[in-house]
C-alpha cells in the first residue's frame, strides 16, 4: 500500500494540482493508522493488566476496607487521588543519596539497639527528601514501637499516598488504622459527653447566654486576626455595635469583620432554621457576606482565574462548578451524614478551601460553613484562635499530603476547647473567656475539665 502510494506520488507530482494531493494524503493517513492501531490495542491491554496485578497485589497484601460500623476519613479524601499531592520540587540528587545513606546507617543503628540516634537519622534522611517512602515506613515503624500509634499510622498514610502499593506500608497500616480509629473514636465519645451537658443547661441560663454572646464577638475577632486583621476585639465590638468606622484602622479591615458579622446572622437567622440539603447556593450566598463589603464584585461569584497557595495548586476555573457540585453532593450524601459531626464538619471545612472556589475569603467561608454543618448538628459553634493559625495551616498543609485526619484531630480539639470554655463559663466559678491577647488557646487547654457520665 506504501509502494503504491509513492509511485502515485511520482506520477502526479508534475501535474501540480491540487485535487491530486487529496487521494494521497487519504492512503498515506490510512497506511500510518493501520500500522499503529494494533499497537494501540497492546498497550490499553498493557495498561489494564497492570492496573488489575496492581489491585490484587493490593488485596493480596491485607489492604483490607475499614469496617463499617467504624467510618474512616480514608473513603472520604481518597490517598491514592493525585491531585491531592502538593506540588512541590523535587530533592537533588545529592540529598536523595544523603537520604538513601542515612537510612542506612539508621538500620545499622537500629539492629544495634540505638534506637533514639536511628530517630534522629531517620528525620535527617526525611528532611532531605520528604517523600523518602523508605524512610516513612521506618520511622512509623520506630514510633509504633514507642507506642505512638497515631504518629507512625500518619507516616504509613503518608507513604501509602505516595506509593499505593508499597507491601511493608500496607501491612503496618492495616495493623494501626483499627488502633487509630478506636482511639478518635473515644475522643468523639469524650466530646459528645459535653455536648450533653452542655445541652442540659436551661436555655434561660443568664451565664450560657452571656458567654453565647461573648464567643459571638470572639469568633469574628479570631476569624478575622487569623487572616492577618490588625483589630483588636474591643474594636471589632465597636464596629459591630455601632457601625462606626475605628481611626487609624484600615477601612477593608473593618470591612471584612462586617461581613463576617453579615455571614453569621443569615446562618442564624435563615439556614439554620431552614430544614432541606445544603446547596452551591447556600455557599455563595454565605461568601457574597464574607466579601460583600469588601469586594462586593467578588462577593458570592467563583473565580476566574487559576490562583496557587504554597504548594497547593486547586482546581483550574473551567472545573470549579463541577467541584462544587460535587461538594454538595457529598454534603447531602449518606455517606457524610453518617459520620461523627466534628469529623463532618472537619471535612466539609477541608474540601471546601481545598477547591478554593473563591478569589478571596475562603478560609471564612470555609470556617463559617463548618460552623454551620456543627450547629445543624446542635453542636455549639466553635472558634479557631489566632495563636492556633500555625497548627491550624500545618494540619491544612497535611490533609493536602493525603492524610486529612491530623485535621479532624485539630477541629475535636478546638471543639472540645470550646465546649470546655462554655461549660466552665456557667459553673459556679466562672473564669469566662480567655483574653483575645494572651498566648494560649485556652487557660487549661493540656488540663481540660472531666468528663462525668
Amino acid at each position: 500500500m506504501i509502494m503504491s502510494s509513492v509511485t502515485l506520488w511520482r506520477f502526479t507530482s508534475g501535474r501540480r494540482v491540487l485535487g491530486g494531493w487529496g487521494p494521497l494524503l487519504c492512503l498515506v493517513l490510512g497506511s500510518v493508522v493501520a500500522l499503529l492501531m494494533p499497537l494501540l490495542v497492546v498497550k490499553n491491554q498493557c495498561c489494564g493488566s497492570l492496573k488489575g496485578i496492581s489491585q490484587l497485589r493490593c488485596q493480596l497484601l491485607g489492604s483490607s476496607q475499614p469496617s463499617p460500623a467504624v467510618q474512616s476519613t480514608s473513603l472520604t479524601v481518597p490517598f491514592t487521588a493525585l491531585d491531592l499531592l502538593p506540588h512541590r520540587s523535587k530533592p537533588s540528587k545529592e540529598m536523595e543519596l544523603e537520604a538513601k545513606a542515612a537510612l542506612q546507617l539508621a538500620l545499622e543503628m537500629r539492629k544495634l539497639g540505638k534506637r533514639e540516634k536511628a530517630h534522629k537519622l531517620l528525620v535527617h534522611a526525611l528532611s532531605m527528601n520528604p517523600d523518602f517512602v523508605d524512610a516513612l515506613t521506618e520511622l512509623g515503624t520506630i514510633l509504633e514501637e514507642e507506642k505512638d500509634v497515631v504518629q507512625a499510622d500518619h507516616l504509613y498514610s503518608k507513604a501509602l499516598a505516595l506509593s499505593p502499593c508499597d507491601e511493608r506500608a500496607l501491612v503496618s497500616r492495616d495493623r494501626t488504622l483499627p488502633l487509630v480509629e478506636e482511639i478518635d473514636q473515644r475522643y468523639f465519645s469524650i466530646i459528645d459527653s459535653k455536648v450533653r451537658r452542655l445541652m442540659s443547661i436551661p436555655k434561660g441560663n443568664s451565664a450560657l447566654r452571656r458567654v453565647m454572646e461573648e464567643t459571638y464577638y470572639h469568633h469574628i475577632y479570631h476569624t478575622v486576626a487569623i487572616e492577618g486583621s490588625t483589630l483588636t476585639l474591643s474594636e471589632i465590638r465597636h464596629i459591630i455595635e455601632t457601625r462606626y468606622a475605628v481611626a487609624g484602622k484600615s477601612l477593608q479591615e473593618q470591612n471584612e469583620a462586617i461581613g463576617v458579622d453579615a455571614a453569621m446572622k443569615y446562618i442564624n437567622t435563615t439556614l439554620l432554621s431552614r430544614s432541606g440539603a445544603i446547596s452551591v447556593g447556600d455557599i455563595l450566598e454565605i461568601h457574597r457576606r464574607v466579601l460583600g463589603y469588601v469586594d462586593p464584585v467578588e462577593g458570592g461569584r467563583l473565580r476566574t482565574g487559576q490562583v496557587f497557595v504554597g504548594h497547593h495548586i486547586p482546581p483550574h476555573p473551567q472545573d470549579l462548578q463541577r467541584h462544587m457540585q460535587e461538594l454538595v453532593q457529598w454534603l447531602n450524601s449518606d455517606e457524610a451524614l453518617q459520620l461523627h459531626p466534628v469529623e463532618y464538619a472537619a471535612l466539609a471545612h477541608y474540601k471546601l478551601v481545598y477547591v478554593h472556589p473563591f478569589v478571596d475569603g475562603n478560609g471564612r467561608t470555609s470556617r463559617l460553613l463548618m460552623n454551620l454543618v456543627l450547629m445543624q448538628a446542635r453542636y455549639p459553634p466553635i472558634t479557631i484562635r489566632k495563636e492556633q493559625r500555625a497548627e491550624y495551616y500545618a494540619a491544612l498543609d497535611t490533609a493536602n499530603e493525603g492524610d486529612v485526619r491530623p485535621f479532624i484531630r485539630f477541629i475535636a480539639k478546638c471543639t472540645e476547647i470550646t465546649l470546655d470554655t462554655l461549660l466552665i463559663s456557667t459553673t459556679e466559678h466562672a473564669v469566662g473567656l480567655p483574653g483575645a491577647g494572651e498566648e494560649q488557646a485556652c487557660p487549661n487547654c493540656k488540663q481540660t475539665i472531666p468528663v462525668h457520665n
